[in-house]
């Protein structure tokens, strides 16, 4: 039922422009400003969609330029696929080592794909800190480029206790998409450190 009525909102947002939030329900008020700012600058901003493990706060901000002017970024959605002590131990990780991120994946999928279609930007990554039961700012970004040129940079931020977590970010591309390839740079980050990985898709 949730994830039915943050859909309702990203539509209405997206059609309509920048929206009050006095016809959004007080727990969504964070995700809806969020989605108003995206659509400000050319490109709808995707509600956080919370499920088993997920967190809620944020909403994903930055446009679409360029080469993507005109697409969309759909529904940010979420998912805690390891627990900390589970994640501590893939990694060795001791406390004395302090808060730490690694990105264990990112992918597009699918890989090539035509104009107007959908590209979800996936990855997993692990939080690593000290006191698992303290909550963690998490930054993600998804930097897009189109021969070298920068064209969307979907950013998020959201607090995460230690863990494991996988992330999506759906892509609908505008019918107008220019073809070739696209490389996508995500970085993930916290106060006390990053890691980045690139991976890419192709119009065709």
């Amino acid at each position: 039922m949730k994830k039915s009525w943050l859909a309702i909102i990203t539509v209405a947002l997206f059609l309509f422009g920048i929206a009050g939030c006095a016809s959004i329900p007080k727990e969504h008020e964070g995700a809806g400003k969020g989605a108003g700012i995206g659509a400000a600058t050319g490109a709808l901003a995707g509600a956080v969609l919370a499920g088993e493990g997920s967190r809620t706060e944020g909403a994903i901000l930055g446009g679409l330029v360029g080469a993507l002017i005109g697409g969309v970024i759909g529904n940010y959605t979420i998912d805690q696929k390891k627990s900390a002590d589970e994640t501590a131990s893939s990694y060795k990780y001791q406390s004395s080592m302090g808060t730490m991120i690694r990105i264990e994946s990112n992918s597009a999928d699918p890989y090539a794909v035509r104009p107007g279609g959908k590209v979800d930007l996936l990855t997993t990554y692990a939080v690593m800190a000290p006191n698992s039961y303290t909550s963690v700012m998490v930054t993600e970004s998804h930097e897009i480029r189109h021969n070298n040129e920068l064209v969307g940079k979907p950013t998020l931020n959201v607090n995460h206790k230690a863990g494991t977590y996988s992330s999506n970010i759906p892509l609908y591309l505008p019918a107008n998409a220019k073809v070739g390839t696209y490389q996508v740079i995500t970085t993930i980050s916290t106060g006390a450190g990053s890691d980045s990985r690139e991976t890419s898709f192709i119009v065709q």
